[in-house]
């Protein structure tokens, strides 16, 4: 047991004038950010932290996870969210005044860690960092990008990465890339350190075979470090003095050289409210449904399961869902579910998925009468 009494360990005591350390944290979709960030919550390394989580979608599922596990060291006044739209999207409106406001704190946060959405672009984020009213009072220690390993074995993101490379090289002129796949390389291609994620998952040669993926699209050498439940020492993410807003030459883009307002169109969410449920494995059901026939990407949420006093909290990446109890419903609060569905803009059937969640509710109640 540690001895609450004992000192802290030691961490960085910058001065009021030294800047703000800042590391954004990136990642696709369902790779793992946010259980990342409960880590460095729960071991700072001796450092004050601050945390803004920007979310895709109306439902604020992450940031209240994360104001659920506040600390001392990273109390919940200190975690912000913000989900009105891509924060590199929002400079003056959201972004700088939510910088300012944690810097303004007492105490002042050592640092700051901002997780992405899981479809955001970072470079675009960075260029955030050259706001005048801030950019000498902070600086972007590092970007941390999270990989699947299990997805990228499998290819999700290039479906043939040798036909794609052969036909580039053939000819320059070809752009053969699918959306989803230049946001994992845009990612990629910002990041100053790998974090390989569903490592158990993916088995020896996943891994291997991610690394080697992941290896083709840096545009410079990157470590890369397998990790589990988000579990990282922080001395190895905290701390690295990257100062990427200065390095943006380094870290390209498929997006250099356009308009710097990037579009979000690619992708859209729905929000979906749905009954309470006499069984969850109906709501595990409906979802892996709509993934395999309508090619959802992430469905998170809560639930409200009948004759439980929890509230259920659910998050999918695909047709992989995971659920867990994360807390007592409160005294007053309604039992209602809610879902954030998301998907690229092309496939997304608002219809088809509120018919689906919606029957999955019916028919729970229809077997738990049965």
């Amino acid at each position: 047991m540690t001895d609450a009494t004992a000192p802290k360990p030691a961490g960085p005591t910058p001065s009021a004038l030294a800047k703000l350390p800042v590391t954004v944290i990136t990642g696709f979709l369902g790779s793992g950010k946010t259980t990342l960030v409960r880590h460095l919550m729960a071991n700072p390394g001796g450092r004050r932290l601050a945390v803004v989580v920007n979310e895709f979608g109306d439902v604020g599922v992450d940031g209240e996870i994360l104001k659920g596990c506040a600390i001392p060291d990273c109390p919940a006044e200190n975690i912000v969210e913000l989900a009105n739209g891509c924060i590199c999207c929002t400079v003056a409106d959201d972004f700088i005044p939510t910088i300012e406001a944690l810097m303004a704190l007492t105490p002042r946060p050592d640092h700051i860690l901002i997780e992405t959405s899981g479809l955001a672009l970072p470079k675009p984020l960075l260029k955030a960092f050259d706001w005048p009213d801030i950019r000498s009072r902070i600086t972007v220690d590092g970007v941390i990008a999270l990989a699947d390993a299990e997805a990228v074995a499998d290819g999700r993101f290039a479906p043939d990465v040798a036909r794609v490379d052969a036909q580039r090289l053939a000819d320059d002129s070809l752009d053969h890339e699918t959306p989803l796949s230049e946001v994992f390389e845009d990612q990629i291609a910002c990041a100053d350190i790998i974090l390989l994620t569903k490592c158990d998952l993916a088995g020896p040669d996943g891994v291997a075979r991610a690394r080697a993926l992941i290896a083709a699209e840096t545009p410079r050498p990157l470590p890369m470090i397998e990790v589990t439940e988000g579990a990282v020492d922080p001395r190895i993410i905290l701390g690295l003095g990257a100062a990427a807003e200065d390095d943006l030459a380094a870290r390209p883009s498929h997006h250099d050289g356009a308009d710097d307002d990037h579009d979000h169109d690619d992708f859209e969410s729905i929000v979906v409210d749905i009954p309470e449920l006499a069984d969850p494995a109906h709501l595990v059901a409906a979802i892996e449904g709509l993934a395999r026939d309508h090619n959802i990407l992430r469905v998170k949420g809560y639930a409200s399961v009948a004759g439980k006093p929890m509230r259920l909290l659910v998050q999918a990446v695909g047709a992989r869902v995971r659920q867990q109890f994360d807390r007592p419903w409160g005294a007053g609060e309604a039992r209602r579910g809610r879902l954030v569905v998301i998907a690229e803009h092309d496939d997304i059937d608002p219809a088809a998925i509120h018919a689906a969640l919606k029957n999955m509710g019916q028919n729970a109640v229809a077997d738990a009468m049965s």
